[in-house]
């Protein structure tokens, strides 16, 4: 019997075995074989990924700034995009020490100009000698340059107080987006109830739910607690996998300190339940600390979950599994274009460590400008160096501009009726909670949209400031939020928080 079949483009009905007439097979110009990948055909698992941070939203706002370019009058001059954790296009300027020796690296000629400083030129002939041919154009090691690897290993055992670190269990990265999804395809096994479960938290970073999305693992959300500045409950944490453990097999724990896009710093207290709670479950834990600089609130500070682990003891230190995570793109460097990343590994079985060897090296190297920035952020000028008194005062004029702003964000939005914010406490973002009126919440339901995506919306088009949805990043039932980028101008940021302000009581007044 023949099998029936529709042409997508003509919807003429026709077998497989049929050959088609010249004129069936053209339609207004268009072939009507059917394609090889459509929306039917494609990966599945990649129809489910959703990049909140990179959203709709997004896309209209670089739609709105070619209209704008175009000449379309606007109530607004410029986008301003406060959606994304971006430095530099935010407008922070670049840290010089970093991009006097990269300069040297990309173009080594002017190792013989004396307007670079020798110690910027010490850095660039060590990076350039671990590189083939001198050149950072060459392919590096898959695990990455091995000099480089030994500087990080050194740069955690400053951090941690002298626990020690092995450049072995090093691997650099294409920033830390690329090293968290390889252990998340490490973990992902199983089928049906033994599926891998992945535990993450709401609100989260949408890489996770992206990356578990494309690897069909089972994501298990667990909630922060908004009430108590965004806080993790180790209850919480119970509450989630049991549930979670009728319908897969819970094997990771992810946690973001300080948090994306919630803000918090953990407290060593929380850190130490949560390695506990892991080594109780059997959970892999995954620390992302990108942010671990970015700590700004009087009494909190950063403790790495490495250095509570070690410790905490031999019971934990020598059992507990688990993959810590840092990168170039935040912190005071802000260098989100160069992917330069790592992540050190503990307690992994050897032969994993073998199996994760092999899957890195399939996509060769991570970018060796990257490596080479990476390098320096682990390894930035001495006290007796040259350019120390320039780095220290550039360093520490951004983290510090970077606290004032997030009082001033947490303030500012504090005044407003009908948005509250929780104190930045580190990061660089702040995800205010909203009320909206039920005649919004019912206008959008009306537009097919979610209700705090409709806000963001509506805040695009009527004052040009791009923000993301709470929805973006999981929320409880019955609240919205958005998150918002603390990384403008402090007179920008100012502008921006006003036009918020004057726009949340206009869109009130008018669902009122």
């Amino acid at each position: 019997d023949a099998i029936l079949s529709h042409c997508p483009v003509c919807g003429i009905q026709r077998d497989n075995g049929t050959k088609m007439s010249q004129d069936q097979q053209a339609v207004n110009g268009v072939s009507c074989v059917s394609k090889v990948l459509t929306l039917d055909t494609m990966n599945p698992n990649v129809r489910r990924v959703e990049y909140a941070v990179r959203g709709p939203i997004v896309q209209r706002a670089v739609q709105i700034e070619r209209e704008l370019r175009e000449g379309v009058k606007k109530p607004f001059t410029e986008v301003i995009k406060a959606n994304i954790g971006d430095a530099h296009a935010m407008g922070q300027k670049p840290i010089t020490f970093f991009r006097q020796v990269l300069a040297l690296c990309s173009y080594p000629d002017l190792l013989e100009d004396n307007k670079f400083p020798e110690d910027a030129k010490k850095r660039a002939r060590r990076i350039l000698d671990a590189c083939g041919g001198h050149s950072i154009g060459a392919y590096s090691a898959s695990q990455g340059i091995e000099c480089i690897r030994q500087d990080v290993a050194r740069y955690i055992e400053r951090r941690d107080g002298g626990i020690p670190s092995s450049p072995d269990n090093i691997y650099l990265s294409t920033g830390a987006s690329d090293a968290i999804v390889t252990i998340l395809k490490l973990l992902v096994c199983g089928e049906g109830r033994d599926r891998t479960g992945v535990m993450i938290s709401i609100p989260q970073y949408p890489l996770y739910s992206a990356a578990l999305a494309d690897l069909a693992a089972v994501q298990i959300s667990y909630y922060l607690d908004e009430e108590n500045c965004w806080s993790l409950n180790v209850e919480e944490l119970r509450r989630a996998l049991k549930e979670a453990k009728q319908y897969c097999k819970p094997r990771v724990l992810c946690i973001i300190n300080p948090g994306n896009p919630t803000g918090q710093v953990q407290s060593r207290q929380c850190i130490e339940d949560v390695i506990r709670f892991a080594k109780e479950e059997h959970l892999f834990l995954m620390a992302d600390e990108v942010y671990q600089d970015n700590v700004y609130a009087d009494g909190c500070k950063f403790h790495s979950f490495k250095k509570v682990l070690f410790e905490m003891g031999p019971e934990f230190s020598s059992t507990v599994e688990m993959a810590s995570f840092h990168s170039t793109s935040k912190c005071y460097m802000g260098e989100c274009g160069f992917r330069g990343g790592y992540m050190e590994v503990i307690n992994m079985d050897p032969q994993v460590k073998a199996q994760l060897t092999k899957l890195v090296s399939v996509r060769l190297c991570p970018p060796v400008p990257g490596q080479a920035l990476l390098e320096l952020v682990v390894n930035p000028p001495q006290p007796d160096e040259p350019s120390y008194s320039t780095f220290m005062k550039e360093r520490t004029a951004v983290l510090a501009a970077l606290g004032e702003k997030a009082r001033l964000t947490e303030e500012t939005f504090n005044s407003v009726p009908g948005i509250t914010c929780n104190p930045v406490q580190g990061a660089m973002y702040t995800f205010p909670c909203i009320s909206l009126p039920q005649k919004a919440i019912d206008k959008a339901k009306e537009e097919g949209l979610i209700p705090d995506m409709f806000y963001c919306m509506k805040l695009l088009e009527e004052e040009g400031i791009c923000l993301v949805p709470g929805s973006g990043f999981g929320q409880k039932e019955g609240t919205f939020h958005f998150r918002m980028t603390i990384l403008p101008p402090t007179e920008k940021l100012k502008v921006v928080l006003q036009k918020i302000r004057d726009f949340h009581l206009r869109f009130t007044q008018e669902f009122s």
